[in-house]
């Protein structure tokens, strides 16, 4: 997704759980160090030889990546850019529209808003 705003992420190495890959992958690419706090949501992308994702890519997959959304508390670090990262930025709820974010993005961050509203016991 070069040129893309994301959600931070990658892959796990040998060994490591979940949320410590989180929270590694956090730290490299943003320098921010977190807590993981809860699961936000699970899915999966499959991408064909072309690179498209549709059915046809689930006939001819080349890649299957299933994605797992952390929600995070800061405890630490200050962002920047790092590892494969061009750009970092905290953004308001409101503001998610701004960075052209896939539909699926918008809605796991809508959501972890949500969570940490309800975390935090504000409406």
């Amino acid at each position: 997704m070069r040129g893309e705003w994301s959600i931070p992420g990658g892959t796990l190495e040998l060994g490591e759980t979940l949320e410590q890959g989180v929270a590694r992958e956090l730290l490299e690419e943003t320098g921010i160090a977190v807590r993981v706090l809860e699961l936000i949501e699970v899915f999966d992308r499959i991408y064909g030889d072309d690179g498209a994702i549709a059915e046809r890519a689930q006939q001819n997959p080349r890649f299957h990546y299933v994605i797992v959304d952390y929600l995070c508390e800061r405890i630490g670090g200050e962002a920047h850019a790092g590892s494969d990262v061009t750009d970092a930025a905290y953004a308001r709820e409101d503001e998610l529209g701004d960075y052209h974010l896939t539909e699926t993005a918008i809605r796991i961050l809508k959501k972890a808003f949500a969570m940490d509203r309800a975390r935090r016991g504000t409406s």
